[in-house]
């Protein structure tokens, strides 16, 4: 009885203590399975390398053999699970949640786990936000689907996990939720925004009990300089500009360019190529922040270009070629190798160029990460909180807006996840209607107040609408093949020859939809009802007339 009234509570569109307490536990599955991933990555480094992500410690033949070895496990875990449930990542999931109320398959879960845990270990340039995302909406959507909640309910669980897995994998509670609201759902609900942000609260505090308080970008002070640097920011911004339509137009044409070759072929030409290149240069190989840090330090041009092209040419072979991770830890690693190399002819005029090699690397994160997603309040709260420097604000909007002008309008360039998304076909767009109507479950909007007949003739249906014409009548009426409802209503046309009563066949839909499949049931008639039902198709529990839909749709537009 509990679990009944939460679900009608859920399918409304309003913050309630029920849609809060969801969102706590979500953030708990969530978390959870962060930190889980997190531990694997961690525990199989340590058993492989001296340190997490010490990939320059390996000899040279171990390093050329372990990205060769790990594209291996990894089509192999695919062929065990099998290579058409091999897509995932952020752009899969925004699919997900757009078009499947944030369903996510199981077994694309599991190849997103091992896999994501393998190819981090394995030094390819990915970053975890991708299996953090995918393994975040997972874990808080199962729950609701477990629980055989409302479809716009698991929807907001899955944006919870999303932020919960964020805020477990780099403790950066306040940017999760912004990465949710601008990347993902693309919206901003005050009933949505209150659920999230406490999900993302708890992964934050999961990730502190095990983790402790440090952030990636700690080691990353911003120091403050002088306000006539501020012109330089703006060029600083135009290049970053550049540099994300350059990155985004090249993996779009490596993605192509391979596309022909089956799956295994790609991943272990990704396997190779990492191979060869951390052989020759080892700081090349992984994506961690703290490894580019001591680079970024040593102030040597040659060493801080070469790393760069190597990273870059990295990065999009392995995200192109199909390995499992994401594409925003190698935009912050390439971002603050750039703006540590576009530091470097200031330090020819100040004294303390290290300073401001750190203070050029948080803008070069907040420039790129900008311009490749077009996520610039994301940008701007990941580069702050990351590095524990709200001072960095005022710079990084001098970066931030040249940035983003300079790679949409004067390059055409458009976010890495909507043209993977085009690319793959897979649909994310909803018009205005289905995006009213999706927040809002049936359960919100049915009519339970209705009169139901079996198999009655017509003399018994038209004697009862004569004494109560406005609740809904619904006939039902058994054949061989099972049972079918129809909703009877009044004639009230004008044609004198017409019969007296009106017979609508009904079409059902679980208690889970929201009003969105209704409208799309009802639209071509524009006229008739659905029945709502919990378990079986025969156990109707409800009833929604396309009247009580064209109303609610219009109380919801104005």
């Amino acid at each position: 009885m509990m679990l009944k009234a939460l679900r009608y509570e859920l399918a409304h569109p309003r913050t309630s203590y029920q849609l809060c307490l969801l969102g706590i536990v979500g953030g708990l599955c969530a978390g959870l399975l962060i930190i889980l991933f997190r531990l694997c990555v961690e525990w199989i480094q340590l058993w492989v390398l001296e340190s997490p992500y010490g990939f320059d410690s390996l000899p040279a033949l171990e390093r050329l053999l372990l990205p060769i070895i790990a594209a291996l496990l990894i089509i192999a875990f695919a062929f065990l699970t099998g290579f058409k449930h091999y897509r995932m990542g952020i752009p899969f999931v925004i699919h997900r949640v757009k078009r499947n109320y944030g369903h996510i398959p199981f077994r694309t879960t599991l190849n997103q786990f091992f896999g994501g845990m393998i190819a981090l270990s394995g030094g390819f340039v990915v970053g975890r936000e991708g299996p953090s995302v995918h393994l975040g909406a997972a874990g808080s959507s199962f729950l609701g689907q477990w629980l055989k909640l409302p479809y716009n309910s698991i929807r907001i669980l899955a944006g919870c996990g999303i932020a919960a897995g964020i805020s477990a994998s780099f403790n950066t509670p306040f940017a999760a939720v912004i990465f949710v609201m601008e990347v993902v759902l693309r919206e901003y609900r005050i009933h949505v925004f209150i659920p999230v942000m406490l999900s993302a609260a708890i992964g934050s505090v999961l990730t502190r009990a095990v983790f402790g308080e440090v952030t990636e970008l700690a080691f990353l002070r911003f120091e403050n300089f002088s306000q006539w640097y501020y012109p330089y920011l703006i060029v600083l911004g135009v290049i970053l500009g550049a540099f994300a339509h350059l990155f985004n137009q090249q993996l779009m044409n490596i993605i192509r360019f391979f596309r022909p070759l089956k799956m295994r072929w790609r991943l272990l030409i990704a396997g190779i190529m990492t191979g060869i290149i951390g052989w020759a240069l080892p700081e090349a190989m992984g994506a961690h922040l703290g490894s580019v840090h001591a680079i970024i330090s040593s102030d040597s041009m040659p060493l801080l270009l070469s790393v760069l092209i190597a990273k870059l040419v990295l990065a999009l072979l392995a995200i192109g070629l199909g390995i499992p991770g994401g594409v925003m830890g190698p935009v912050f690693v390439l971002g603050m190798l750039t703006g540590a190399i576009l530091a470097l002819p200031l330090s020819m005029l100040i004294d303390d160029g290290n300073g401001y090699s750190n203070s050029f690397a948080l803008l070069g994160i907040a420039g790129l990460l900008t311009s490749v997603l077009h996520a610039p309040l994301a940008a701007l709260s990941a580069v702050m909180e990351l590095s524990g420097s709200p001072q960095v604000i005022l710079p990084a909007m001098l970066v931030i807006v040249p940035a983003y002008v300079t790679s949409t309008q004067f390059l055409g360039n458009r976010s890495i996840f909507i043209r993977q998304l085009d690319y793959q076909k897979l649909a994310y767009r909803s018009t205005s209607i289905q995006e009213a109507l999706q927040k809002t479950g049936v359960l919100a909007a049915m009519n339970t107040d209705f009169k139901l007949f079996y198999d009655a003739p017509q003399q018994a249906l038209k004697q009862f609408l004569e004494t109560s014409p406005t609740q809904p009548v619904v006939q039902c009426s058994h054949f061989e093949i099972g049972i079918e409802y129809a909703l009877i209503q009044y004639n009230v046309s004008l044609d004198h020859d017409g019969a007296v009563l009106n017979q609508f066949d009904m079409e059902g839909v679980p208690a889970q939809s929201t009003l969105a499949e209704v409208y799309d049931i009802l639209q071509a008639s524009r006229d008739g009802a659905v029945y709502v039902y919990e378990d079986t198709p025969d156990s109707i529990v409800g009833v929604i007339t396309w009247n009580n839909l064209r109303s609610y749709l219009h109380k919801e537009q104005y």
